[in-house]
């Protein structure tokens, strides 16, 4: 419980000093409402609308009024949409959800296999292959990606759909293309952890015994070559969260990640500071997640310690 606590703590700095981040930076690009209000608006208009979204006051005030009012989960009303900022992303999160989960499970369906094979068939024919896999994976834009992929399955074989968030149907092309590459990460790390395990005693020691081969895997080499996986599995859903926003565009998903893209090409300030700080909330709740998984897959660790 103390362990969780000062997770807990850490989680809240750091979710205090991205706010903080964001703010400064939303700013940089210049002033919103040169963006918000039509060509031909007058400058008395203009210094009307600045004073109607609180644009012109001094930026310290603006953020400790940003402050006071996240923590009650109020990032203003939208410039763009005229509707509380927070409840938009919040709209569209269980798409971008739905997605991340997708990709996540293309990821791991494709590196876990990819992965075992090429360790346990190290400097063979499968780990060549799968090692080439792995690199294609890697060094393909996901941008150019989703366009093959559309061409392909959308375009020629008219077998899914090429946009929208129509059913499960909707989320295979997009989760295939930001699972591709955190998939041939994940598949790497996992046959190096796999072949670091294997060379230990205690696995020489479960085949003298008589232990199958499967069963070494599963009880053993597979365990403890987890660890490694899971952390880097964390900084993917980090990725996937960040990859999305690229994908959801070319796709026009109805997630958050496109609602993003929107916010930042019109400075609709209040939807970008909500957007940063729920992405940065998940990124803080996963970490915390797998630090307390860690202990429960190997005992040597001491929560707290």
């Amino acid at each position: 419980m103390v362990y969780l606590a000062q997770r807990l703590l850490h989680g809240a700095f750091v979710l205090l000093g991205v706010t903080a981040v964001v703010f400064g930076l939303t700013f940089l690009t210049g002033d919103p409402a040169s963006v918000l209000v039509p060509l031909n608006t007058s400058q008395a208009e203009m210094d009307r609308f600045r004073h109607e979204m609180g644009l012109d006051r001094p930026a310290p005030i603006q953020y400790l009024d940003f402050l006071s009012r996240a923590v009650r989960g109020d990032f203003g009303d939208s410039f763009r949409h005229h509707s509380p900022a927070m409840p938009l992303v919040l709209e569209r999160l269980p798409a971008t959800l739905r997605l991340s989960a997708v990709a996540l499970a293309f990821a791991l369906i494709i590196s876990i296999p990819l992965g075992t094979l090429a360790a346990l068939h190290h400097n063979g024919r499968l780990d060549a292959l799968s090692r080439l896999a792995a690199l294609l994976g890697q060094s393909i834009p996901s941008f150019w990606l989703a366009i093959v992929l559309i061409l392909a399955f959308s375009v020629y074989l008219r077998w899914l759909p090429s946009s929208g968030a129509e059913g499960w149907q909707s989320l295979l092309l997009p989760g295939l293309t930001v699972g591709a590459a955190s998939a041939s990460t994940l598949a790497r790390l996992l046959r190096s952890s796999l072949l670091d395990v294997l060379t230990h005693d205690y696995i020489r020691t479960a085949f003298a015994k008589g232990l199958s081969r499967r069963s070494m895997l599963l009880r053993h080499a597979l365990q403890n070559a987890a660890l490694p996986f899971l952390s880097f599995l964390a900084l993917q859903v980090v990725f996937v969260l960040s990859n999305a926003v690229v994908v959801e565009s070319i796709f026009a998903y109805p997630g958050m990640g496109r609602l993003a893209v929107e916010a930042i090409a019109t400075r609709d300030v209040p939807v970008i500071q909500a957007f940063v700080t729920v992405a940065a909330t998940w990124v803080v709740v996963i970490n915390i997640g797998v630090d307390l998984l860690y202990a429960r897959l190997d005992p040597r660790i001491r929560l707290g310690r």
